[in-house]
């Protein structure tokens, strides 16, 4: 029976007639059977859910509104990380802006290059040589693989399977030596420019990659084995945060988000860039949409980009990595430094930037989070207006959905599924 000091307010309900059908229930509890649990007055109370939380894996807040522990409603706020990324890059040349993209998805770096690069290159018209294209799909399938060991080994930690977090910073590591022998930096790459990469494959590159393609598949069925048949993690993730294929295609969710709803829709094979039509590799999808399903398609993403990882490596052309444009690129290092009228040249490039063609162009790449996309509007020269499409912006738009009905403790386990970063997010 419903006490009376449970009877405090009428604000919590929009019926007009909520109260009356409280107080009926009041003098004959009988009557509760005949009510919905949404129309009985009860109080909420709002539990503010970050900013500062270990696991929103970043400045993020949630204000929770609870009926005891269950999530009645769910508002998300962003924005404790805007950096003005956008507008910054209006007082920019085209490279200039590269390293800010590094600081976007900041676990997947060497992606966010490529991203932007080929943007611009769109604007140009330019085309990259053959082999400029496989040393991006390389770092494209290096950083997806990066992002993902980091996102399950935090979200496992978070529901306390703190022995995976371990195993996939191991491997996360050997993925940094390779970055550092590429471009120099482990972290914050900046590896590609418009129209190419900074230097070409290094001599020891690919045998050190082959030593991780070849070691990698068994500490991933490892790694796997602690989790997949788990009953404490299928417990956790099982039919929790279920979102539906309709749901996921009306809230614009793009990545595993999506295809763990079942949508079998990759950027790769939807609008290939980077000859990626050449390589041989499967869409994972899901068929319930749950926080497991997430977890089984981002693991079996990591197997598919070994497989391009090998066919890339395997197959890479000769030739020059980068266009080769006399007027919009910097010209070869030596003859900068043996003949004046290639310094002069190196001087107004990197003083001025590229002369871009007036027009608009957005190129979206499938990206570890989904599809991070550029649009960029020149008048020329550099860009008037660049646009960012944050894939972990778009993929937290569904939280006011998903999470109510849900439990407090389930929370933690549908914020890792989603696996956002801040840095992408309030760029």
């Amino acid at each position: 029976m419903i006490e009376s000091k449970a009877v405090s307010t009428t604000t919590v309900f929009e019926a007009p007639d909520a109260l009356g059908r409280t107080q009926q229930i009041l003098k004959d509890p009988a009557n509760a059977a005949h009510v919905p649990a949404s129309e009985l007055l009860g109080e909420t109370m709002s539990l503010n859910f970050g900013p500062s939380h270990p696991s929103t894996h970043g400045v993020f807040r949630i204000v929770l509104d609870l009926d005891g522990e269950l999530i009645v409603k769910a508002k998300p706020e962003v924005g404790y990380l805007h950096r003005g990324d956008e507008k910054i890059a209006e007082n920019m040349q085209y490279n200039q802006f590269v390293p800010y993209t590094d600081r976007l998805d900041y676990l997947a770096p060497l992606a966010n290059n490529v991203a932007y690069a080929c943007a611009v290159e769109k604007l140009m018209g330019w085309e990259l040589p053959a082999r400029g294209k496989a040393i991006r799909v390389i770092c494209c399938e290096l950083a997806r693989i990066s992002a993902h060991l980091l996102g399950l080994g935090a979200s496992s930690m978070d529901i306390g399977a703190i022995s995976v977090f371990l195993f996939t910073f191991t491997e996360r590591e050997k993925i940094y030596n390779l970055c550092e022998l590429l471009t120099g930096a482990r972290f914050t790459t900046s590896y590609t420019r418009v129209g190419g990469q900074i230097r070409d494959l290094p001599e020891k590159f690919p045998d050190q990659l082959y030593a991780f393609l070849d070691s990698f598949p068994r500490a991933l069925d490892e790694i796997t084995s602690l989790l997949t048949r788990n009953p404490i993690f299928i417990d956790r993730t099982k039919n929790v945060g279920v979102i539906s294929k309709e749901d996921a295609i009306a809230y614009g969710l793009t990545g595993p988000m999506l295809r763990g709803s079942g949508v079998e829709y990759d950027v790769r094979k939807a609008r290939p860039y980077l000859d990626y039509e050449k390589y041989d590799f499967d869409i994972p999808v899901g068929s319930v949409g749950d926080c497991f399903d997430r977890y089984l398609v981002r693991i079996e993403e990591m197997r598919q980009s070994l497989k391009i990882l090998r066919q890339a490596i395997d197959t890479i052309p000769g030739g020059p990595v980068n266009i080769v444009d006399g007027k919009s690129t910097l010209p070869v290092k030596e003859e900068v430094l043996q003949k004046m009228e290639q310094l002069i040249h190196h001087f107004i490039i990197t003083t001025e930037g590229i002369d871009a063609p007036a027009g608009e162009v957005y190129f979206g790449a499938e990206n570890p989070k989904g599809e991070l996309g550029f649009y960029i509007h020149s008048l020329g020269g550099g860009p008037n207006r660049l646009h960012i499409r944050a894939p972990s912006f778009v993929n937290l738009s569904i939280i006011p959905k998903l999470l109510p009905g849900h439990m407090v403790g389930d929370v933690v386990t549908i914020l890792g599924s989603v696996d956002m970063v801040f840095g992408e997010c309030d760029r």
